[in-house]
């Protein structure tokens, strides 16, 4: 579970057994949910929330710092997942603990 970044105590990370689509998990407290990011020739065309099976998902003001998380760092975290699973480089964490919006 490498953790890749953590935003205003949400802890965004890869699961160690990773599937298509490109995608992270966003944990604060009990609850979690899933980024999907799809892209077309390279570019992020949409990226999709969805929850995390058996878990209880973000909500409210955490969920909305992750969707802001996303729209900034969206790149940045589809390159970290090309780097550690297709290239298998090891990859920074990075903690953020201001408002990036």
């Amino acid at each position: 579970m490498p953790k890749i970044f953590e935003y205003l105590g949400i802890v965004i990370f890869f699961n160690a057994k990773e599937h298509d689509p490109i995608h992270v998990h966003a944990k604060y407290a009990e609850f979690e949910s899933r980024a999907e990011f799809y892209l077309v020739n390279g570019i992020i065309e949409e990226i999709k929330i969805k929850t995390v099976k058996g878990i209880k998902p973000l909500t409210g003001p955490k969920l909305k710092d992750f969707k802001e998380f996303l729209e900034i760092y969206a790149d940045n975290i589809v390159k970290k997942w090309v780097d550690y699973f297709i290239y298998h480089k090891d990859i920074d964490f990075e903690r953020i603990q201001r408002l990036i919006k």
